[in-house]
């Protein structure tokens, strides 16, 4: 029986080992592997693990902050910033802390308007709270026109 039991182990070690080099050709022959790319502005590398094909029409335009151009929508945005203790986790003027900090160039859920909302309203998988039920979406949109200010010449409170 153990002779039997090995048997089968080593069979289906080649079943896996014989299928783990088949590849599909085409467009897809990247798919379902994962990759590690060393970004520069973080100055780390960073593993791109897919985890399947991502349903819908693939790559659309960015949603645009309806408020994104307004100087009194990002004030607002850097009081409710400070309101809501955002600087509890993403730390005094977004450097950073427990949560990640918003000040960086590279974002892992996106800096564009659409996912900075998505982030704030929805919440993130590590400790980001959603608060799309506890706050309108009017004062989520100027939050994320705060947050979307920072590092540029139009961030209210710039720190010095």
């Amino acid at each position: 029986m153990t002779s039997k039991r090995h048997s089968l182990r080593w069979a289906l070690v080649a079943a896996m080992a014989a299928g783990a080099g088949c590849m599909p050709k085409g467009d897809n022959a990247g798919e379902g592997r994962a990759t590690v790319v060393h970004d520069q502005s973080v100055g780390r590398a960073v593993v791109n693990q897919p985890v399947g094909p991502v349903p819908g029409p693939g790559d659309i335009a960015p949603l645009a902050n309806p408020l994104g151009g307004d100087a009194t929508a990002r004030m607002e945005g850097y009081h409710l910033f400070n309101q809501f203790n955002c600087s509890g986790c993403h730390g005094g003027r977004g450097g950073g802390g427990m949560g990640p900090s918003l000040r960086d160039p590279a974002w892992l859920y996106g800096g564009t308007p659409d996912r900075i909302f998505n982030s704030i309203a929805e919440g993130r998988g590590r400790g980001m709270p959603s608060w799309g039920a506890r706050i309108p979406e009017k004062q989520i949109w100027e939050l994320t026109s705060y947050i979307q200010s920072m590092r540029s010449p139009d961030e209210p409170e710039a720190p010095r």
